[in-house]
């Protein structure tokens, strides 16, 4: 049975049934009672509903282990063990036997196709945070037991839970201290939930009797609290937490909150180009944005074809270059993403990288068994691995709960993520874990399947990743400050604009910088945006071009609508899962090349896109360029021009490659 989520109980209602069409019996519904519970935890509120009688059907679940020190019991059913026994044996991890994939299979039933009670009541559990929900639809009255169905603001709707011996009433009332329930004009029997969440303004809404110095410190411990869930709740941070409950202060000027903002990150200077250092970029002529295409995604075939005998990779760049503008089939990525994140050399045979492998499972798992090992009266004595334990627990259990490998209770995908995160505090204790870290890490493992190679992919991730994650934030400082720099080129009017906002600092770009924009594209495209990113083309810092792309496409809204500090961060955070992945990352590949071909781009361009001085022009057809172009034009979506690098790695415009086939200029105004 899953253990309860723990915490400070304020609602606790026995009776609250699930009637579940798929166990019909005679035409009768099947009647599963359970537990709603509300819980206070770690200054979130969740709601809990779980079956008197929960119990996890292991059947459905394959995945290997025998260690009963190291990881969850459990097995696989006989008959699936038998399958390929002997190559499981000879495989890199059969020495631990630990869990090592993830897969699941129908289940077959007994009872004539009929599910069982247990299996159904398993099936039904769930939980949810209060800052996730939408809305909450209210049975008819005189409908006989009331009942409720919760929506959350990703649109998924929870089964419709009855109140067969009361305390409908008494929830609405408990949940109306955390947010605020609207009734909706188009249904009086659906309350809204208004987005300016009461519990998670407990924290800030003291601001004004609390220091300054108590309330940068929250943000400087936590950043991704404070960016995922406060940023991301607009009007509830920005105009709630500042402004407070006292209606004479709910008109604070936007300089104030500005301020507010300026402070969390310390010593972040942007546009202050008056103070030495700054290099002041007068307003440059970028010339053309030229038309570029994308291409399907890299093919088994492609890859296999760039192949040697030994396995070794032959053509890296080519491969890259290919990835960059088409991304990968998914049948390909699980073993394209260990080369793009550096976990195998792209130079390596077959051979090594199974003796690679073997060397790396050894080495997680000595690691997994240090956490593994302590003991409950240790880990009393260790307040750091506590507390990593607690976030940990609290981020798995609301990381991607609604794609299918990560849904439901108990689910082995869960178990995996907790797992490697916590041998991720065993591998970096100094950073450990901070939140955040399981966005980064969910696709990863999803394609993977696989615990030890998702580790050590996701290793390499957040070896690019671990400033954002630091407490001082160099790497966010760092991002936000290059931005602006690349912004101001584009388009100095509308950093003009954004700057007489309040809204200069760029914070509305904070998400998609600190977690490379994982909440804002939907699950499938973010693997294609991260591969792309991976390939480290056409420049260094080509994230940076996303952000410039996707606010290319906002500004006109922007600008016209008037928006101010507040309308302007509502506004882009309501761009989630909205964004269209391929018009995105050729708006990105445009901007790079127009700015490669100026003349004049400014040594703090130059800098952040990783390219020498831009005085020198560009060279053309060496034979390296005859060699890709040939291969290129003979792939049958060849339709783009894409700069090429060297292979010695130098982004410059001396030795910047392009092209030029099929190549359409046309004037592109930001």
């Amino acid at each position: 049975m899953a253990a309860p989520v723990t915490g400070k109980v304020v609602y606790d209602q026995e009776g609250v049934f699930i009637h579940s069409s798929c166990g019909k019996l005679e035409d009768q519904d099947s009647l599963i009672p359970g537990t709603l519970r509300v819980v206070e935890k770690d200054m979130e509120v969740i709601v809990d509903w779980r079956p008197l009688e929960e119990t996890l059907d292991s059947s459905n679940i394959l995945c290997a282990v025998k260690d009963s020190s190291s990881v969850v019991q459990w097995n696989q059913t006989p008959k699936e063990r038998n399958i390929g026994g002997a190559e499981h044996q000879n495989s890199y991890e059969a020495e631990w036997d630990m869990i090592n994939t993830v897969s699941f299979k129908k289940k077959q039933f007994s009872n004539g196709g009929v599910p069982s009670p247990i299996n159904i009541q398993s099936k039904w559990s769930f939980l949810f945070s209060l800052t996730d929900l939408k809305s909450i639809k209210q049975s008819k009255e005189g409908m006989g037991w009331s009942y409720f169905v919760f929506c959350l603001k990703d649109d998924v709707i929870l089964p419709a839970l009855h109140f067969h011996q009361g305390g409908s009433e008494l929830l609405l009332e408990c949940l109306e201290k955390y947010v605020v329930l609207c009734e909706s004009e188009q249904d009086s029997r659906i309350l809204l939930v208004d987005c300016q969440s009461r519990s998670l303004s407990q924290s800030f809404e003291n601001l004004h009797e609390e220091s300054t110095n108590g309330l940068l410190q929250k943000f400087r411990k936590d950043p991704y609290t404070a960016t995922m869930v406060n940023f991301s709740k607009v009007t509830n941070f920005l105009v709630d937490t500042i402004r407070g409950t006292d209606p004479s202060t709910h008109r604070r000027p936007p300089q104030e909150i500005a301020d507010f903002l300026g402070d969390a990150i310390p010593d972040l200077k942007i546009n202050q180009q008056e103070e030495s250092g700054f290099e002041v970029i007068t307003r440059i002529d970028v010339g053309t944005r030229p038309e570029v295409h994308r291409r399907e995604p890299l093919s088994t075939a492609e890859w296999n074809s760039n192949m040697d005998s030994e396995g070794r990779i032959c053509n890296e760049d080519l491969l890259k270059h290919m990835i960059f503008k088409g991304g990968l089939c998914h049948a390909l990525r699980k073993e394209a993403w260990k080369y793009l994140l550096g976990y195998f050399p792209w130079d390596s045979t077959r051979e090594e990288r199974a003796q690679l492998q073997k060397r790396k499972a050894d080495e997680y798992f000595r690691m997994k068994l240090q956490w593994k090992s302590v003991s409950e009266e240790q880990e009393k004595r260790n307040s750091r691995l506590r507390d990593y334990r607690s976030l940990i627990e609290k981020d798995v259990n609301r990381t991607d709960r609604t794609n299918k490998f990560y849904e439901g209770q108990d689910n082995p995908g869960l178990i995996l993520l907790h797992d490697i995160l916590m041998t991720y505090c065993m591998y970096d204790f100094d950073l450990g874990y901070v939140q955040g870290m399981s966005d980064l890490l969910s696709p990863v493992l999803y394609v993977m399947e696989n615990e030890v190679d998702a580790f050590w992919c996701f290793v390499s991730y957040m070896d690019q990743m671990h400033q954002n994650f630091e407490e001082q934030m160099l790497g966010m400082k760092t991002q936000l400050v290059q931005l602006s720099t690349l912004l101001r080129l584009l388009d100095s009017s509308f950093c003009s604009y954004l700057e007489s906002q309040d809204s200069g600092y760029l914070y509305f770009c904070f998400r998609w910088l600190l977690i490379r924009f994982k909440r804002e594209f939907s699950f499938h495209d973010i693997l294609r945006v991260w591969e792309v990113m991976w390939t480290d083309l056409p420049c260094q810092n080509f994230h940076l071009l996303i952000c410039c792309a996707i606010l290319e496409s906002e500004k006109k809204k922007i600008m016209d609508g008037g928006f101010g500090f507040n309308e302007i961060l509502k506004h882009i955070n309501e761009l989630s899962m909205k964004l269209d992945v391929n018009d995105v990352l050729c708006k990105a590949e445009a901007i790079s090349l127009q700015m490669m071909k100026c003349k004049d781009l400014p040594s703090a361009v130059c800098e952040v896109l990783g390219l020498k001085d831009s005085s020198s022009p560009p060279e053309f057809d060496t034979a390296e360029d005859c060699f890709i172009r040939k291969h290129y034009e003979n792939s049958s979506s060849s339709n783009s021009s894409v700069p090429v690098l060297p292979q010695n790695g130098t982004r410059s415009n001396s030795s910047l490659k392009l092209l030029p086939n099929n190549v359409h200029t046309q004037t592109s105004s930001w």
